[in-house]
């Protein structure tokens, strides 16, 4: 008589558990399902990386615009780390001491002034992937890619406008955008 009683109890209870098993199951898959699709954009995102040649420093050229931009700027300061500024008319990198130190940042120098008749800065996956890599392209064609602290900086987001908006920034004083 107890077990008549007490099965439909426990019948009850070993659904609910398998429902909850069920539960954990379809939310592990959804989770999986995530980290796969995350795991195929992030797949995608380096081969695009490697077909725009993001992967490489630069063009090869060492006697093209880039080329000497380079062994210049490694002339000013063998640390890897440049600020990358954009205002209206020029592209500035600036660059720490050659030792480095706890202000280096507070003591950067400008290693280079390009007008933008010279070189351009653009974003080679803009609107495909997100990603960390820019490229500086100068006017003979050369070229070097810059690789920013973060995927987002302030210089993605600067190219990603339309071209009005980036005007009207600039005319309203955010007109020094650093990556």
């Amino acid at each position: 008589m107890l077990a008549a009683v007490l099965w439909p109890v426990l019948a009850v209870l070993t659904l609910l558990a398998s429902l909850e098993d069920f539960a954990e199951w379809l939310l592990s898959s959804k989770e999986r399902a995530r980290a796969r699709t995350r795991a195929r954009d992030e797949e995608e995102r380096k081969r695009a990386i490697k077909a725009n040649a993001l992967d490489q420093l630069f063009d090869g050229d060492w006697t093209a615009a880039a080329g000497q931009l380079l062994l210049r700027w490694y002339g000013h300061s063998s640390h890897p780390k440049r600020l990358l500024v954009l205002t209206p008319d020029r592209v500035v990198l600036a660059a720490p001491p050659e030792r480095v130190s706890v202000r280096q940042t507070e003591r950067m120098v400008v290693v280079a002034e390009i007008p933008v008749s010279e070189a351009r800065v653009e974003d080679p996956l803009l609107g495909i992937h997100r990603s960390d890599r820019l490229r500086l392209v100068f006017a003979d064609g050369s070229w070097l890619t810059v690789i920013t602290d973060e995927q987002r900086s302030e210089v993605h987001k600067y190219l990603a406008l339309p071209h009005g908006a980036r005007h009207e920034m600039i005319r309203h004083g955010g007109g020094k955008l650093h990556g």
